[in-house]
């Protein structure tokens, strides 16, 4: 009896110490549990081929990216129909973290007053992260064109209705729709050849199999030399074409360009969406990414989750005018 009596509070602490132990494993796990967001590689998908400018957009912040957060990010190029394909794909995956989207203007902003059947709703689908930057869209011709200014475009398509063509990216592109809306300001005939990227349609300008672009991911081309800049479709010159006019300096105005962001499916945990807004603001803040993608013509964005969403929403709407104005026929 008396030992038992001796044995109770032993009993007792044990009981304790086993509660209490217990109690900071279940803390610990939780804690290691949130703390192990990202564990395994990122797809960064990219809804359109290689080589235009959503997928260099994508390319500059994936390796940083991954030395920010720890673990491999994959850029997964999944082009066709004006970005619809990719993008159709991705919405049905987790809402992980793991699977990211580069949603741009063409797709989650322009595409739903282009498209019957998108395949995807830009305002439900998706959960934004945030901003990276806008493209201001560029007249550019190739390097052996006889064009050598806008005026010079104008007049040859004045003389020869219907004979010249201008490339995009596809259905919905940022190219098609600058292209329709500077047909309709210049009261001229040009026709549209849609390809499965910008890349594409940038390789047959480069080769003279169309005539003109107004692209965004050209710089590249026009700094080496094979394509040439006629003017810029922004409010003022763009400091990586200082000697390029704006469209309304070369007597058409016209303001057209091209947004891309970060987002992930539907739903996905406000603690994950805090973790990759924290990572990208923190690349945009780096000076040697911010060079890097003002290179290729980009204006940095960044900022809150919350004010892409709202952001992005709006653009729905402000899209639905632009495309009324170009006169892209609905697919």
């Amino acid at each position: 009896m008396k030992n038992a009596h001796h044995q109770t509070p032993q009993r007792r602490r044990l009981w304790l110490a086993t509660l209490a132990a217990g109690a900071l494993a279940s803390l610990s796990g939780t804690a290691m549990a949130q703390a192990a967001y990202p564990d395994k590689p990122i797809r960064l998908v990219v809804p359109w081929p290689a080589g235009g400018a959503t997928d260099q957009v994508a390319r500059i912040l994936a390796q940083p990216l991954s030395q920010a957060l720890g673990v491999p990010v994959v850029v997964e190029n999944k082009g066709g129909a004006g970005g619809n394909i990719g993008t159709q794909a991705f919405v049905r995956d987790k809402a992980d973290g793991y699977s990211l989207i580069l949603a741009t203007s063409s797709t989650n902003a322009a595409g739903p007053h282009l498209f019957a059947k998108q395949g995807f709703d830009p305002a439900k689908d998706f959960t934004p992260v945030v901003l990276l930057c806008s493209i201001p869209n560029v007249m550019v011709v190739p390097a052996k064109s006889p064009w050598r200014s806008l005026k010079d475009v104008l007049a040859s398509a004045k003389q020869n209705p219907g004979k010249f063509t201008y490339g995009s990216a596809g259905i919905g592109s940022s190219q098609h729709l600058a292209g329709a809306q500077f047909k309709n300001s210049a009261a001229i005939d040009i026709n549209h050849v849609p390809y499965k990227g910008s890349g594409p349609a940038a390789s047959d300008l480069m080769a003279g199999h169309i005539d003109m672009m107004i692209d965004t991911g050209s710089l590249g081309s026009i700094k080496g030399g094979t394509l040439r800049a006629l003017a810029v479709a922004s409010k003022a010159r763009i400091p990586a074409l200082p000697d390029v006019p704006t469209f309304e300096e070369a007597g058409t105005p016209m303001l057209a360009s091209a947004w891309y962001g970060v987002m992930l499916p539907a739903n996905a945990p406000p603690e994950v969406v805090a973790r990759l807004n924290k990572a990208f603001n923190g690349l945009l803040q780096n000076p040697e990414i911010r060079g890097r993608l003002q290179n290729i013509g980009a204006e940095i964005g960044g900022g809150s989750a919350e004010s892409f969403a709202r952001f992005s929403l709006s653009e729905i709407k402000h899209y639905e005018q632009i495309v009324r104005q170009s006169g892209a026929p609905k697919e």
